[in-house]
């Protein structure tokens, strides 16, 4: 288990048994920006035909069932991964529900937890109010992930604000500046387009991540480009995160978006932007994901399932459900092997 290796988990997910209807299961087909094709097309209803291209072997679980999130927990540590990093909506939303007991459990584990902060925000005031919240309710937990004594937040499309609105918090001259008091941390920006370093500079970030597990979405997710990306952060002082995942496909609920689709390949594909991650060399890994099951990218073990109006993706019939966690531990073995060399 390694602490330089973190995992964004999603506790978005309810079902009518344990949260009395479902949540996320049933996603909602998204609609085009500009093709009205899929404009008003539903969701899906949960019940087995769910909002995702693959079925998850504990089936249309709760996020909110501590059964779960136990067996959620073993299936991390055996990966060999340290840090959980959820994805957090804000206070009194459903992803809030139950980070206490993520905290409590991930403790249990030896596992360590950190927030993947969602844009739910439009200014540095806002901002700083949620990170109040986190602080009042859950930063004296000690299964909080801390780094060189601070806690470290993702934040995911930092670039839905101005920068000149995170200098405000993260500059110590910002007329709002945070640094240096008891709201201080470690605060990772989304790296996503290729002039978006100049972004990470002005706003005043301590790193970035790249998220994204489709090659060529973006600049930065681009794992090709990483070298370029390590280079920039150590010449800036700055934390690097690059973030390999196994594949990606989402289009049970984008299906306007074949094009980003990432075959699996058997593992391969993950293997190689893991190696890519692992070559350059940087300060924490971020794998995406554990279980983002609407985009596919999840490592968590699925299933073959057929539905009268589906066949899912499976992780090969014959396959053991196990496949992406043992992988998973294998590449975090290597990256432990090439740490310990290089000190």
């Amino acid at each position: 288990m390694n602490f330089k290796v973190h995992t964004f988990y999603y506790g978005w997910y309810g079902n009518p048994e344990y949260d009395g209807k479902y949540n996320n299961w049933n996603h909602p087909i998204i609609p085009h920006w500009r093709d009205t094709t899929w404009n008003h097309a539903g969701h899906f209803p949960g019940n087995e035909d769910i909002g995702a291209n693959y079925y998850p072997a504990l089936g249309e679980y709760s996020s909110n069932d501590p059964e779960i999130i136990s067996q959620h927990m073993e299936l991390i540590k055996e990966a060999g991964i340290g840090v959980l990093a959820i994805s957090w909506w804000g206070p009194d939303q459903f992803t809030d529900k139950s980070v206490k007991m993520y905290l409590n459990l991930a403790q249990q584990f030896g596992l360590k937890l950190t927030f993947h902060i969602e844009p739910v925000y439009k200014s540095a005031h806002e901002f700083i109010r949620l990170l109040e919240y986190l602080h009042e309710n859950y930063l004296d937990h000690p299964a909080l992930f801390r780094y060189n004594g601070k806690p470290l937040y993702y934040i995911y499309d930092s670039g839905k604000v101005k920068y000149y609105e995170w200098n405000k918090m993260l500059s110590p001259e910002g007329e709002l500046s945070i640094r240096n008091t008891p709201l201080d941390g470690l605060f990772i920006g989304h790296f996503e387009r290729e002039r978006d370093g100049g972004f990470i500079l002005k706003s005043g970030f301590d790193g970035f991540y790249t998220y994204y597990a489709s090659e060529g979405f973006m600049y930065g997710c681009t794992s090709t480009n990483w070298p370029v990306l390590a280079k920039f952060a150590k010449e800036n002082n700055l934390l690097f995160i690059p973030c390999p995942g196994p594949g990606y496909i989402d289009t049970r609920i984008r299906p306007w978006n074949a094009k980003n689709t990432e075959d699996r390949e058997g593992g391969k594909y993950y293997g190689k932007m893991f190696m890519n991650a692992l070559n350059v060399n940087p300060d924490f890994i971020g794998i995406t994901s554990f279980n983002e099951w609407h985009e596919g990218t999840q490592i968590e073990p699925a299933v073959p399932k057929t539905i009268s109006t589906y066949t899912y993706e499976n992780y090969g019939e014959a396959v053991d459900p196990m496949f992406y966690i043992k992988k998973t531990r294998e590449l975090v073995n290597m990256y432990m092997q090439k740490v310990e060399s290089n000190q």
